[in-house]
């Protein structure tokens, strides 16, 4: 039977996110589900995956706050389940960006949805720009879209200074795996005095549940913050794995790589690592294969398939 992804986010006050922490939790594994979501006081964040019934039944749960009536999310289906465990985890923000003020309950850009994200990049003054870290961008974009090749999204409004300019450019248009990012991103840009800012609605995901294959200007595969690493264009599981080590995706040609060492480095992260962490990553991985062999589950697999902390959707 297939698993149900489920990905959902939403920018609300919720000043008593602290207290919805057990509530919401027990209702998640009363039902069986796993994965991870963040509350903070402007909204609510995660990706959590279980059977179609547990899905439909933590989401009408949510529904039934007033809050959180309009709540979306999107999903995708795979073949076992890609969470170890559940968690709810109480936040300052549902995504970091670190700039207190931004606001996207008071100031958005434009929703577009997914069925029009291609008009607006046909306009020749649109400057497109993926707002998720550079690992994301590696494996698939738009096309012809900006990579601002940033580690983490709390590096976006250092960039955005550098590199854009109000007078410039005129429109921008932002996307990220499914809505939250470029949410809060493009609250950002509208505070900076940028006055004509898109962002696709739903994200990446969205796009790719609803616009054809052969219509698309989405090229490559979109990164996942599950164990499937990245999805096709059908949200089906990609051809990517990823190293345990530094969490960057890793291609077949990776694979097959002398400085690719399964559990322990890949070509993204060889050069940066010291021989005490080589140490500590091969020890890791010894300890994963012995636990193999006697039918458990050692914790050490964890990595690779706890969320990021920025996914939405939604990541």
């Amino acid at each position: 039977m297939s698993v149900v992804v489920g990905a959902l986010y939403k920018f609300v006050v919720l000043e008593d996110y602290e207290s919805l922490r057990e509530p919401l939790l027990e209702q998640c594994r009363e039902h069986g589900l796993k994965g991870t979501l963040l509350l903070a006081e402007e909204g609510i964040n995660g990706t959590v995956a279980g059977s179609r019934e547990a899905l439909d039944a933590v989401l009408d749960w949510l529904r039934a706050d007033p809050r959180l009536v309009d709540l979306e999310h999107k999903e995708s289906l795979h073949d076992e389940q890609p969470f170890l465990r559940m968690k709810v985890k109480l936040k300052r923000e549902i995504v970091t960006m670190g700039v207190p003020q931004v606001d996207p309950r008071r100031v958005v850009g434009t929703y577009v949805a997914p069925t029009d994200w291609d008009e607006v990049l046909a306009d020749p003054e649109v400057t497109l720009i993926d707002t998720r870290n550079d690992y994301e961008c590696a494996i698939g974009s738009f096309r012809g879209a900006v990579d601002p090749e940033i580690t983490t999204f709390r590096d976006f409004p250092a960039w955005v200074a550098e590199n854009l300019d109000p007078e410039k450019n005129t429109k921008v248009a932002m996307f990220c795996t499914g809505g939250i990012r470029c949410e809060k991103a493009s609250s950002y840009l509208l505070e900076q005095g940028f006055e004509t800012v898109f962002h696709l609605k739903g994200g990446i995901l969205k796009y790719l549940e609803e616009v054809p294959e052969q219509s698309s200007s989405w090229e490559g595969e979109c990164f996942v913050f599950d164990d499937r690493v990245a999805v096709n264009h059908a949200l089906e599981r990609g051809s990517y794995d990823q190293c345990f080590a530094c969490r960057h995706p890793v291609s077949h040609e990776d694979l097959q790589s002398p400085d690719y060492v399964k559990g322990v480095s890949c070509p993204h992260c060889i050069a940066i690592q010291s021989d005490e962490q080589r140490e500590r990553f091969a020890e890791r991985q010894h300890q994963v294969e012995l636990a193999k062999a006697r039918g458990e589950q050692h914790i050490g697999e964890a990595p690779m398939i706890q969320p990021h902390p920025e996914q939405a959707e939604g990541l």
